[in-house]
């Protein structure tokens, strides 16, 4: 059972990706059967009469109220970062939270969405990520005190018996309700109260507000639940003002049910809630949530990514790395995103419309203009297309310029096919509107490759599915009185519209399944990297020529590509694992060299819709990946001898002495074999190496390491132990710099031993290589990196660098990390740090796996 309990555990964990969806879509699906059966009743011409009783001045009064709503949030924003100790102006926190709070009252799930695009803001200026999440947590809890006040106090004044639907909650109830709300309400009142100043661990620890903020933001929340909620009331037609307390705990409690379910917007859940709680008349109630949906959600919505990318259309006409303000960076991270989703709007629009039957009057004018076959077919081009823009949407947000070119023709199209098939002009403007942004923004998108170059994301298919099955969805209430038969399907006539929704959904359906199937049979298509997989002998012999560090020679493992120089003198070394491009160390040539070798490689990382990632860098490089928007971290610690200093006296060395001794009782030998002679001795190494490679899973590696690879070995001296004609070790040797007595650095690469090697083999192979470089005149020696080593211990650390010194302490049975650096350090070493340097935010997670697989191929 317990077997059983694991299995199921793992799978649910591994497949989490998709499970999460599937369990939202169900919850999504659920909620729309619910409004189904709430709707049985209710006629699409009744709901239509019902929008056409609401008066243009309560809609402006709506939309009035949803400005005030929207405005009244950014208190949450500016308050919250004040408690948290980073107060910003006003501004900063305005646009950060329209951003947040329009996204995630959309698209639901507010940790990722929301808050996302408020780290955009915020980590622009200056805030860590934590920061920016506590901001949003500090909105959220603000926002659940302001539910429990307003619907206690709500209850509390209700003077009768509350009626929802078939539910009756009789008033000693209500006030009973009303008092548990209110105690909720006060308990941060009484934590803070108590002597708590945080909630959570050291890690993330929670401000709480003091008394004065907290009663702020809990006015604002009630205040904003007020006009939220008045935005629906006076769309409803028909609604008096005595029955706003029972029409307000019907809402909140839509609301809640809502964020719960984590249906993106509440879509379908909200509504079934506030019609099944609501004893209004069914088509006025569904006509204003119709119009609410629209106001305050979807308005909101077109606002924030319209003005996005017009406010930032400058920052977009700059190539990468010409300006780093707040606005560039700002608007190079969000504004292809914005313009995706209008087209992602764009596209449900037109599936939605062909899905509801056509203006009568507007079809009649149009049948005197074209016959009938011109409006049949405009109204199947119009699905199809709409499907199409639900699809090109990811060749989009990756800012292919084929994914312009195609949305740009797909919404000209819908245009004409707006108007071809029921002179839908008010649908028309609104893509006109999103064609001329689109447009606008048109440098953003610079990237090469075909649609097909950027697979095809599930989460954007099962968004499309989702934009499909809602138009489906409208399209069975809005003909449910109309009985099915098969003539249906080829049946056309001016008012035939049921027919033409089946055929549109059919076509549409297969269209979109058709893209899925064969992007699934294709597979990700191979994305063509920049640079060169060949090393020209003569760029290596003059770059190497300038390098300061051995680890330049893993310029020759077989498995990396190059940047190279315009001069021909320096190069640098990357492999793409994924879409993350991982820099194996700092440039090899001149320093002058560097600035344009990083650039080269960050735009092509770009163009190709990458990650970028440096790994093994020294503190040089910190200057160029900080201004590439790139963020260091600490990796570990490079360990360097100086040769002229090393000594075998002293207790220090005791060791060494030891080793010594015991080699030369024990008939051992020290020998470095020159590059040519090395193939004679091949078969002692590979022998040595297949023993050593028993009991190491994983193989051969080359990223970060050379292999055991005849060509490779064959071009260094190897250093090798023997006992007779046994060889018991050995190590081939990196240099660079002049062996003259100049200078220069020298290491191993790879280094293996048989397992019943005597003990102190390697020591004795160390002190060995010790004395032959200086007797060659190289001047340090460099043992490696202690991967994790020297991480700061402070409890104001980043918490990469707490994870990071948790693994290397308590982490041994993963990684030998502190024998590793106890083994360097018996050789008293200067210490060199060395660093990764990543993207922020969620990329540089993935850029961190991305790299783990690589340092393991």
């Amino acid at each position: 059972m317990q077997r059983r309990r694991l299995a199921i555990s793992e799978l649910l964990s591994h497949h989490r990706r998709w499970w999460i969806p599937a369990a939202v879509a169900c919850v999504a699906l659920l909620g729309l059967a619910a409004l189904r059966l709430v709707l049985d009743e209710v006629h699409l011409r009744d709901v239509r009469a019902a929008l056409g009783a609401v008066p243009a001045d309560r809609i402006a009064l709506a939309a009035a109220l949803t400005a005030a709503s929207y405005t009244l949030l950014t208190l949450h924003d500016w308050i919250a970062l004040r408690v948290i100790g980073r107060p910003q102006p006003w501004q900063v926190g305005a646009t950060a939270s329209f951003l947040g709070n329009a996204i995630s009252y959309n698209l639901g799930l507010s940790l990722l969405t929301g808050n996302s695009a408020r780290y955009r803001i915020y980590g622009q200026a200056g805030l860590s990520l934590a920061e920016a999440v506590k901001v949003g947590a500090i909105g959220t809890l603000a926002f659940w005190n302001g539910i429990a006040a307003t619907a206690g106090v709500a209850l509390l004044i209700q003077e009768a018996p509350l009626h929802l639907a078939h539910w009756t909650l009789e008033t000693g109830a209500a006030h009973a309700f009303g008092l548990a709300l209110l105690a909720i309400a006060v308990v941060p009142v009484i934590l803070r109260a108590g002597g708590i100043r945080r909630i959570g661990a050291d890690g993330f620890a929670l401000p709480l507000p003091d008394a004065r903020h907290l009663f702020a933001l809990v006015a604002v929340s009630v205040v904003d639940l007020l006009i939220a909620s008045s935005v629906l009331f006076v769309l409803v037609p028909g609604l008096e003002a005595d029955v706003f307390p029972a029409f307000f705990v019907a809402y909140v409690l839509a609301i809640v049910v809502a964020i719960f379910a984590h249906v993106p917007g509440g879509l379908g859940v909200f509504e079934a809630v506030v019609l099944a709680a609501l004893p209004a008349d069914k088509p006025a109630v569904f006509a204003g949530l119709l119009l609410y949906r629209l106001v305050y959600y979807l308005l909101p919505l077109f606002v924030a990514a319209s003005v996005l990318v017009l406010r930032e259309a400058s920052a977009l006409r700059r190539p990468i790395g010409a300006g780093l303000s707040l606005i560039d960076k700002v608007g190079r991270a969000l504004a292809p995103g914005a313009i995706t989703l209008l087209v992602f709007a764009a596209g449900f629009i037109l599936l939605v419309s062909g899905a509801l039957p056509g203006v009568r009057t507007r079809l009649s004018d149009l049948d005197a203009l074209l016959p009938l076959p011109f409006i049949e077919g405009s109204h199947l081009a119009g699905s199809l297309v709409g499907t199409l823009l639900l699809l090109v949407a990811p060749a989009l947000n990756a800012r292919l310029r084929s994914g312009f070119v195609m949305a740009r023709v797909l919404l000209v199209a819908g245009i004409v096919f707006s108007l071809l098939k029921g002179l839908d002009y008010e649908e028309a403007g609104m893509q006109f509107v999103i064609l001329a942004i689109l447009q606008y923004a048109r440098p953003a998108f610079y990237r090469r490759g075909g649609i097909a170059t950027e697979p095809l994301d599930g989460r954007w298919l099962a968004a499309a599915a989702a934009a499909l099955g809602l138009s489906v969805w409208a399209g069975f209430f809005a003909y449910k009185r109309v009985p099915y038969s098969d003539e249906l399907w080829w049946r056309f006539a001016l008012n035939g519209n049921a027919p033409r929704f089946l055929r549109a959904t059919f076509a549409a359906g297969v269209l979109m399944a058709a893209i899925a199937f064969w992007h699934l049979l294709m597979g990700r298509s191979a994305r063509p990297a920049a640079g060169t997989a060949d090393l020209p002998a003569e760029v290596a012999k003059t770059a190497l020529a300038y390098a300061s560090r051995t680890d330049a020679n893993l310029a020759f493992t077989g498995d990396k590509r190059f940047v190279i120089s315009t001069a021909r003198d320096a190069f640098l070394m990357y492999r793409v694992r994924g879409r993350t491009w991982i820099v194996m160390g700092d440039p090899v040539g001149p320093e002058a060299a560097w600035g344009e070798l990083v650039w080269s490689i960050r735009r092509a990382c770009d163009a190709a819709h990458g990650r970028l990632c440096f790994y093994q860098i020294s503190a040089d490089m910190l200057p160029l990946t900080i201004d590439m928007g790139l963020e260091a971290m600490k990796y570990g610690e490079e360990a360097h001898v100086d040769l002229a200093d090393f000594t075998l006296e002293g207790p220090q060395a005791k060791d060494f002495r030891a080793a010594l001794r015991r080699a030369t009782r024990e008939g051992m030998t020290f020998a470095v074999v020159p590059p040519a002679e090395v193939p004679a001795i091949m078969p002692d190494l590979r022998a040595v190496s297949d023993a050593w490679l028993v009991d190491r899973p994983g193989g051969e590696k080359r990223f970060s390491l050379g292999p055991f690879d005849p060509d490779y070995l064959a071009r260094f001296p190897v250093a090798v132990v023997r006992h007779g004609e046994r060889m018991l070790a050995f190590a081939n040797i990196w240099t660079n710099g002049a062996p003259d007595g100049d200078g220069g650095e020298m290491s191993v690469d790879l280094m293996r031993y048989i397992p019943d090697a005597p003990g102190g083999t390697m020591d004795m192979m160390f002190v060995r290589l010790f004395e032959w470089g200086r007797a060659q005149g190289y001047a340090t020696f460099n043992l490696g990196i202690a991967p994790l080593a020297g991480l700061p211990e402070d409890r104001l650390a980043p918490i990469w660098a707490k994870i990071g010194r948790t693994l290397f302490e308590r982490g041994e049975r993963l990684y030998r990390f502190t024998g590793l650096r106890a083994f360097k350090a018996k050789f008293q070493p200067r210490w060199e740090p060395r660093y990764i340097a990543t993207p922020g935010g969620l990329p540089r997670l993935r850029a961190l796996v991305a790299l783990v697989g690589a340092v393991n191929d």
